[in-house]
C-alpha cells in the first residue's frame, strides 16, 4: 500500500516538475524520514514549485515566506500583542506554524533571522516571549537558496546546515521537458491537476512506520565508519555530525522502504551518502585553494570503506 501511494504522490508532483523523477523520490524519501530538504539551485529550475506540489499531493497546509534583508524572525515564529483592555498578551502564529513551510531564498536574509528557524526544525516548537508553542505534525521545512556568491547572498552557518537532512539540486530541464513545459503553460495552470494523494496522519503513520525496517549492526557501523572518516580526512576542516549519522540512517531506511523492502542494503547507504553528507562537510581553506570538492572527498571514501556483505538471515 505504501508503494502504490508513494508512485501516486511522485505521479502528482511529476505533473509540475517534469522529468526531475530522482529528486522528486528523494524529497519523498526526506518526508518520509522526518526530514528538513534544503533545495539549492539557481533561480526559475522550479524549487519553489516543487515545494508547492507536495503540499497538494500530501494534503498538507502549506505557508511560504519570502526571506529578504529585512525579514524579521518574528515573521516566522510569530509574535505576541496586548489584547484590547489590558488583558493577557494575544499570540499571533508565524509562517512557520504549517506542515510543509517553505523558506524561499533563505540565504538572501540575516543570520539572525535564519536562527529563528532553528529551534522549529530541531524541536518542532518555536518560543516567543518564555512561551513555548507546538508546531503542526508532521512538520517539514523545505529550504530554497541560491548558490553563493550570486548577488545578495550570504552562506548559511554550519548549526543551520546540518539541520537540514538533504541538500538537493534539480538542474535545469532537457529540451524536451523543457517545450513539454511551454506546451502545458500554453492551455492552463498545471498546479490545478494535483491531486491530494494522502492524508497528513497517513504521512504520520508513514514517518513511524520507517523505525520498522531493519538494520543490521554491520550496516550500522558501515555507517558509522563512513561519516568517521570524514571527520578523519585531512583536507574536511568540520566533518559529518551524530545528527548527519541518524539522518543517513533514517534516510537508508527510506530508500529500502521505496525500494520495497524492510531492511536495509548497503546500496541504500550509498545511494543518499552525497545528499545527506557533503553539506555537512566543510573543507580547510588550502584545500578549497586545491580545486578539492566535498563530493569528491565523500566518494573517495566510499571507494575506501569495505562495504559489508549482506548474508544469511536480515534482522
Amino acid at each position: 500500500m505504501i508503494i502504490k501511494q508513494s508512485e501516486q504522490i511522485m505521479r502528482e508532483v511529476g505533473k509540475v516538475l517534469m522529468g526531475k523523477d530522482e529528486v522528486i523520490e528523494k524529497v519523498l524519501m526526506a518526508i518520509y524520514a522526518s526530514g528538513h530538504i534544503l533545495l539549492e539551485d539557481t533561480p526559475g529550475v522550479g524549487k519553489t514549485t516543487l515545494a508547492l506540489g507536495f503540499s497538494k499531493a500530501l494534503g498538507m497546509e502549506y505557508r511560504r515566506i519570502q526571506f529578504t534583508p529585512d525579514t524579521m524572525p518574528s515573521d516566522i515564529t510569530g509574535y505576541t500583542v496586548p489584547e484590547q483592555g489590558g488583558g493577557e498578551a494575544l499570540y499571533r502564529p508565524g509562517a512557520v506554524h504549517a506542515n510543509l513551510f517553505l523558506g524561499d531564498e533563505i540565504n538572501r536574509t540575516s543570520p539572525k533571522t535564519q536562527s529563528a528557524l532553528l529551534e522549529a526544525m530541531e524541536e518542532g516548537n518555536v518560543t516567543v516571549d518564555g512561551t513555548t508553542y507546538l508546531l503542526p505534525k508532521p512538520f517539514i521545512c523545505i529550504a530554497t537558496q541560491n548558490p553563493a556568491g550570486m548577488a545578495g547572498t550570504q552562506p548559511l552557518p554550519e548549526s543551520q546546515l546540518d539541520r537540514f537532512m538533504v541538500r538537493l539540486s534539480i538542474g535545469y530541464p532537457s529540451t524536451e521537458d523543457q517545450i513539454r513545459i511551454l506546451d502545458e503553460k500554453r492551455s492552463q495552470n498545471v498546479m490545478d491537476e494535483v491531486q491530494a494523494v494522502v492524508t497528513r496522519d497517513m504521512v504520520l503513520e508513514i514517518q513511524n512506520y520507517l523505525s520498522t525496517i531493519r538494520m543490521t549492526r554491520d550496516i550500522l557501523r558501515y555507517i558509522t565508519v563512513l561519516c568517521e572518516r570524514t571527520r578523519e580526512d585531512k583536507s574536511v576542516e568540520l566533518g559529518v555530525s551524530p545528527r548527519g549519522i541518524i539522518a543517513l540512517s533514517r534516510m537508508a531506511r527510506a530508500k529500502a522502504l521505496l525500494g520495497e523492502r524492510d531492511y536495509v542494503v548497503p546500496e541504500d547507504v550509498r545511494a543518499v551518502f552525497q545528499d545527506v553528507c557533503a553539506h555537512r562537510v566543510i573543507l580547510k581553506p588550502q584545500a578549497k585553494m586545491e580545486g578539492q570538492t566535498a563530493a569528491e572527498i565523500l566518494e573517495n571514501i566510499m571507494k575506501s570503506v569495505k562495504v559489508p556483505a549482506m548474508t544469511g538471515k536480515k534482522r
